[in-house]
């Protein structure tokens, strides 16, 4: 490219720019975009809706992410060997794509231990950069973390132990460096982490591992003309890069065999920021029967699940033999204001994955009446209630600072906080170290959905979520836990906040100097 024709772009995307924040920071609707601007708006908004439905050709199986090789040392450890490392993968025909991964290329293996299990894992940092791997929903000591304060350089090993405390579920693993969790995400570096316990192990759910229950991790990407990755965001977008092609496992346009009559799917939103609306073709029902930390106490049926990022459902959904059948995400019924939900993705309409049913498939299991403990945490004593307010890339107006503690709280103690997503645009919250429990959505009971365990919630804009939690076992007085949006471009510029547990007759401490303090 010519050095003219390089000025010409950069100038042109610069404008673009200036444009696009000028008018997100002044809150316009589109009719005031097509009015202020003329066609070019309004040809910018017919244009940007993504549907891809009917126009993918599932020809590739279905990858299954393999389940993580441990060994068991003398004490009864159950060791993991997990090495973040750069690769090439070929999602396309032609040049590979530049990835990360954890123990290949892109993605990592699906990590499973059962509760009451000590656990430990031998990480090592082959990148050419700072990382971090988060134990997303788990609940562990702050220093296991793996958050901003785990990092772990190039080169370095990080060791963390701890004992597998709550009940079945499907969690995940991410990068959480400092400001640059969007980009090492995006890069590949994600995989499930799987809990099983006694109740569930005595269910007859299926069970058998990418045969009946099937990993579904879903994320959104765009390519370049040279099969890259391309973050660049979306005009008038305010949530960072949302891609035009979905992965399933890594998987471009997936099928998957389908040999069992009912089919259990964990979904996991793995995007940096796109909302998912998840539902079949031909709008069957399914039972949702678990949320982010674990089985609900009975199945809900319904056609719709929307997860933010970082939420996971688990699913079971009843096939007959010999059918074919897709499973989309559809557009978003609410949650954006003045119309710029198109912009950030609200309207686009995506195949995802194609089931395809053998003409003989065998039925041995079921959904249980009965399955997981529902949230007991409504009528306990509250110790104390906050007040959170998301807008911009703030929290309560204040922007994440590595050496600020903003409060503590008291181990065993419960807690009721109050969040609101206070503009139009989309932002979720996620609590480390706990699952809550959704009392109200704006006064009044939370929608099925919202009825179990939860460490990950989406804030429709203007409304109060009352969230309750329980503060147990860990206390650290200068190590913190982190609170944020998990959009990862709103959490890597400032919409992050972090607390401390503390025991009896602690006070809040200092954040220890050291690495993962800078800000890139």
């Amino acid at each position: 490219m010519s050095e003219p024709t390089t000025r010409l772009k950069i100038g042109v995307m610069e404008r673009r720019k200036a444009l696009k924040w000028t008018l997100i920071g002044g809150g316009i609707g589109v009719g005031a975009l097509t009015l202020g601007l003329g066609g070019t708006v309004a040809y910018v908004y017919s244009e940007s809706k993504i549907d891809t439905v009917g126009k993918v050709d599932f020809a590739s199986p279905l990858a299954i992410p393999p389940l993580a090789e441990s060994e068991i040392d003398s004490s009864g450890t159950r060791i993991f060997d997990l090495e973040v490392q750069a690769g090439r993968t070929a999602f396309k025909h032609g040049r590979a794509t530049e990835t990360w991964g954890v123990n290949g290329a892109f993605l990592g293996p699906t990590i499973r231990a059962t509760r009451g299990e000590e656990i430990a894992f031998r990480v090592r940092n082959a990148l050419k950069e700072t990382t971090s791997l988060h134990w997303h929903g788990m609940h562990l000591p702050a220093v296991m973390d793996g958050g901003p304060h785990q990092a772990i350089e190039p080169g370095d090993d990080w060791t963390p132990q701890w004992t597998v405390d709550q009940p079945a579920a499907t969690l995940w693993y991410h990068p959480h460096p400092h400001g640059r969790t969007a980009r090492h995400v995006y890069q590949g570096v994600s995989g499930l982490f799987l809990i099983d316990d006694d109740t569930s192990q005595t269910l007859n759910l299926p069970g058998d591992y990418g045969i009946d229950d099937v990993p579904l991790i879903v994320q959104d990407r765009r390519f370049d003309d040279e099969n890259q990755f391309d973050a660049e965001e979306r005009f008038l977008s305010s949530q960072g890069v949302l891609g035009d092609e979905i992965l399933v496992n890594g998987t471009l346009g997936p099928h998957f065999d389908v040999t069992t009559r009912l089919v259990r799917l964990r979904l996991l939103n793995g995007s940096n920021s796109r909302l998912y609306n998840f539902g079949f073709g031909d709008d069957r029902p399914f039972a949702l029967i678990a949320t982010d930390g674990g089985l609900l106490p009975e199945a809900h049926e319904t056609d719709r699940i929307e997860l933010s990022p970082g939420e996971r459902a688990e699913i079971v959904v009843a096939f007959a033999p010999g059918e074919t059948v897709d499973l989309r995400s559809y557009p978003t019924e609410e949650g954006y204001v003045l119309g710029l939900g198109r912009f950030n993705g609200a309207d686009d309409r995506f195949d995802i994955c194609r089931f395809r049913a053998a003409d003989s498939l065998t039925d041995r299991t079921e959904i249980p009446a009965e399955m997981g403990v529902a949230p007991d945490l409504d009528g306990e004593e509250i110790a104390e209630e906050r007040s959170f307010r998301l807008s911009g890339t703030t929290i309560n107006g204040e922007q994440m600072a590595m050496e600020r503690i903003d409060f503590g709280v008291r181990e065993g103690t419960v807690e009721v906080w109050e969040v609101r997503n206070d503009d139009g645009y989309m932002h979720n919250f996620h609590v480390h170290d706990v699952q809550f429990q959704v009392l109200t959505v704006d006064g009044g009971a939370p929608p099925p959905h919202l009825r179990g365990w939860k460490d990950t919630v989406r804030l429709v804009p203007q409304r109060d979520y009352r969230l309750a939690m329980r503060f147990s076992d860990y206390t650290d007085p200068n190590l913190p836990y982190m609170y944020h949006c998990h959009l990862l471009l709103h959490e890597d510029q400032g919409m992050m906040g972090q607390f401390v547990v503390l025991g009896e007759g602690e006070e809040i401490g200092t954040v220890p100097e050291g690495r993962g303090h800078e800000h890139p």
